[in-house]
Order: structure tokens, then C-alpha cells, then sequence
């Protein structure tokens, strides 16, 4: 690869790294116009793993609004991430990149007669695996096709 090779790469990748993290805030905000803008046309999300749904984004984003209001607070940890760019064969720049990153995710449980978010409700954790595909427009920059979530456990504390 060329010097001007490495440079798209790192730029790619840290726009890429944007998305992921722009993923994780909007679910953890709740800022559905947010997920929803990180979704190429097209593009769908995969929750089954978890118990779920799986379909096109926007179809997906009102499912998780209303599946998450049970969890006021929400906190994505994700990490590890593995990202593999893929170019159209005519080399650089990438038009295409998978995403395989690991997450921790723990929420809050809505406690009935708790004054603030930071009594004594019960906690959720789940954590797993997300993996995103994601293609480059000229118009829209990076954007996921598909994202899924790979739930590998969960735990509820008291």
C-alpha cells in the first residue's frame, strides 16, 4: 500500500469508529432521528439475539423506544473493536468495512417511587457482540447497512 494507501485507511477508520460510537450514543440518549441518520438507505438492524426484532432501521428504532423506556439510564461500553475494510478492486479508498466490537451494556431499571435515577433500582447488564457492515457514499460518507447484536449473556441484580 502507498503512503496515500495508509492515510485513507486511518481516516476511514476513524470514520468508521465515529458511526460505531455515533451507534452507542443514540441508543444510549435515546436519540432515535440520530440511529436512525447512521443507517444507509436500506439499511437494517438485527436485535433477535436478544430477544428483538429484526428489520429495516427505522422500523427497528421505534422498536427500540419503546423496548428501552423501561431503562432510563443506559450506558454502552464497546470495545475491541476489529475493523476490515474492503475496496471495490480497484484499490483505495474502501467502499465497503465490517465492524465485529465487543460491548457491556448496563441500564438502570425504571424503579416505581425511587426519587432520582441513582436510588436503589435494579440494574441489567447485558454484553456480547455487535457486528456492523457498512458502505461509503459520496454523499453521506459512512454509513451501516447492517448492524446485529450477538447478546452472549445478561444479568439482573437486585
Amino acid at each position: 500500500m502507498t503512503q496515500r494507501g495508509d492515510l485513507a485507511a486511518v481516516m476511514d477508520r476513524m470514520a468508521i469508529d465515529e458511526v460505531v460510537t455515533g451507534y452507542a450514543v443514540a441508543v444510549d440518549d435515546g436519540d432515535w432521528e440520530a440511529y436512525r441518520a447512521l443507517f444507509a438507505p436500506g439499511g437494517r438492524a438485527d436485535y433477535t439475539s436478544a430477544g428483538g426484532i429484526e428489520g429495516p432501521a427505522g422500523e427497528v428504532a421505534d422498536w427500540l423506544a419503546e423496548a428501552l423506556r423501561r431503562f432510563p439510564v443506559r450506558q454502552h461500553l464497546v470495545v475491541n473493536r476489529l475493523v476490515r475494510l474492503e475496496g471495490d478492486g480497484s484499490g483505495w479508498p474502501a467502499v465497503r468495512a465490517q465492524v465485529r466490537a465487543d460491548f457491556v451494556n448496563p441500564m438502570r431499571l425504571e424503579a416505581a417511587g425511587a426519587a432520582a435515577v441513582g436510588d436503589a433500582a435494579p440494574n441489567f447488564v447485558a454484553a456480547g457482540r455487535y457486528s456492523f457492515a457498512l458502505a461509503r457514499s459520496d454523499r453521506d460518507g459512512w454509513r451501516i447497512t447492517r448492524a446485529a447484536v450477538h447478546e452472549k449473556w445478561r444479568r439482573l441484580s437486585a
